[in-house]
């Protein structure tokens, strides 16, 4: 797990935070200074977040929970779809559906409704017309366009990693109120006591969600790769 350089955190624009005059002054521990009207964010004070972050979330993995992971602005997208895929952990990146976590029982309806058509779709036993079959499709496409990241999901994750606190206060609220484990990039205009683990950090510049959601990955992968290890050392 290598840790982002100074120099990287630098080159990625992580310390940019908001305008002044939109800042929240919870944010105050962790403004290195304000420059042109702009707040700069204390990078020293990101690493140490960050640290204290990975180590948690490498721990959940550890222990076999998951970990979903919630971006719906579109410069972070796809940077979560990548990295949540890439350590089989549940995402939500189209929009939160209010309720996705505190009324999880009718969501997983939903998914199973998807898998229900997806079934009738690929039985050529079932007798459905052309336009039938359309509509099915359709219903299908747009379950999945917002679902399909927790599809796999059977239970609630232990932990919820966001990009953008501020814009997902919805996910926040539901997994404060679950009490699930919070992971968050805050920038200045965010309160950082919202999360369990905030990490100060530009969350509108996607080099910078790359660079730190990378890391949080990197976590995760040590802590499956020890859980896997354990596991076989323990059938041996």
């Amino acid at each position: 797990m290598e840790k982002p350089t100074h120099k990287q955190l630098l080159d990625a624009g992580v310390h940019f935070g908001h305008l002044k005059k939109k800042w929240n002054p919870k944010m105050l521990p962790y403004i290195f200074m304000e420059k042109k009207g702009i707040h700069l964010i204390d990078l020293h004070r990101t690493a140490e977040c960050m640290d204290e972050a990975a180590a948690a979330l490498k721990q959940i993995a550890r222990s076999g929970r998951k970990v979903m992971f919630v971006a719906t602005k579109k410069q972070a997208r796809s940077i979560v779809i990548e990295a949540a895929k890439s350590v089989n952990m549940p995402y939500v990146a189209d929009r939160w559906l209010g309720g996705m976590m505190t009324n999880f029982s009718t969501i997983r309806k939903s998914i199973k409704k998807m898998n229900n058509i997806d079934k009738m779709l690929g039985d050529s036993s079932v007798s459905i017309t052309k336009k039938e079959r359309l509509t099915l499709t359709r219903e299908r496409n747009k379950i999945e366009k917002v679902m399909g990241g927790i599809a796999n999901l059977n239970r609630l994750p232990a932990a919820i990693f966001i990009v953008d606190i501020t814009h997902e206060h919805i996910a926040l609220a539901e997994s404060r109120k679950l009490g699930l484990r919070t992971f968050g990039m805050v920038d200045t205009n965010s309160n950082p006591s919202l999360v369990d683990f905030p990490i100060p950090s530009n969350d509108d510049a996607s080099k910078s969600v790359k660079l730190i959601t990378d890391y949080m990955v990197s976590a995760i992968k040590e802590g499956l790769e020890e859980r896997r290890k354990s596991k076989e050392a323990s059938s041996n």
